[in-house]
């Protein structure tokens, strides 16, 4: 959807936002600095939450005052319009990134893992440490609560595989510990339970951290399987340029969305600044200067001609937000 950005938050709100976040709030704040594409318009408020405390306070208030807000962590797997967002928008990264390893008997540990925190950071800490489990997720940007909303994974493994539990919370500012039996985990997708004691989940309703259940293994072998991983990765995949990693999802039967994009004569395709790989068709890069138009006409280029030549409608793995 596109147009003029709506003002949304009033006089009263802003001020309050500047009294509970010690004046850090941003307004018109570019979200081209906050996605791996380095495309978006502006965020009419931007807050990087600080503590676990100032989050539920954040969050509960917006809910309170009936303002809208959006939670983005890496921003590696989002297309923001152009239009950018109305609101408040709730960066992640930088909050608590914060690891605790609980031993569990002498063959396996668990780890909670802030939702801020950095997924490449959250495999290396593992490998130091000596445990496995989370060399799948080698190369996959962006930060863990992205990592389990959208049930990260690769042919090696899933999120799903080795989460224990999560810590939500509710926009009223409730705290809830959900294990993984009460979590329907898909492809590339959490679905939320309905009901914890709250009315429903809502788009609203904030991972805060993930807690892990990994086996110990010697670090060096885990060392030595990681490099690999990584150099089979950076051969098939344009991870130097920037882009938000696989656009589409694939298809539940036949060839991968990456296969019928390529069939189809698709690779090195522009529009404006956007441009289908040339390594991988799956993957839209920035050349420089793309607009998130560019890249939103030139997945709707793609879709189009993959379902008129093989009759398959490719859904989009990223998410799109703004005006």
């Amino acid at each position: 959807m596109t147009g003029m950005k709506k003002a949304l938050l009033d006089a009263e709100t802003r001020r309050w936002l500047a009294d509970i976040t010690s004046g850090r709030v941003r307004y018109d704040e570019p979200m081209s600095l906050h996605t791996s594409f380095r495309v978006g318009g502006p965020a009419e408020a931007f807050v990087e939450v600080k503590s676990a405390d100032e989050l539920v306070a954040l969050v509960s208030g917006l809910a309170v005052k009936d303002a809208p807000y959006h939670v983005v962590g890496g921003g590696t797997n989002l297309i923001v319009t152009d239009a950018g967002i109305s609101g408040v928008v709730i960066c992640l990264k930088p909050y608590i990134s914060d690891m605790v390893i609980e031993d569990v008997g002498s063959s396996h540990a668990r780890v909670t893992v802030s939702a801020g925190t950095s997924l490449p950071l959250f495999c290396s800490h593992a490998i130091r440490n000596g445990l496995k489990g989370m060399n799948f997720a080698l190369g996959i940007p962006g930060t863990v609560g992205g990592a389990i909303r959208m049930n990260a994974g690769t042919a090696l493994g899933w999120i799903s595989d080795v989460l224990d539990s999560i810590l939500v919370l509710y926009p009223s500012g409730r705290l809830e510990r959900i294990g993984r039996n009460s979590l329907s985990f898909s492809y590339r997708k959490l679905t939320l339970p309905q009901s914890f004691g709250e009315n429903s989940f809502s788009h609203e309703t904030i991972i805060v951290s993930g807690r892990f259940s990994l086996v110990r293994e010697n670090a060096i072998d885990l060392k030595q399987a990681a490099g690999e991983i990584l150099r089979n990765r950076k051969h098939r995949q344009p991870m130097s340029l920037l882009s938000a990693g696989c656009i589409f999802k694939n298809p539940s039967t036949g060839k991968t969305a990456g296969e019928l994009i390529d069939l189809c004569g698709l690779k090195g395709r522009k529009i404006g600044g956007a441009e289908i790989s040339i390594k991988h068709a799956n993957f839209i890069v920035n050349t420089g200067s793309a607009t998130a138009a560019d890249i939103l006409a030139l997945m709707d280029s793609m879709r189009q001609i993959v379902d008129q030549q093989f009759h398959v409608n490719l859904e989009p793995e990223v998410i799109v937000i703004g005006n």
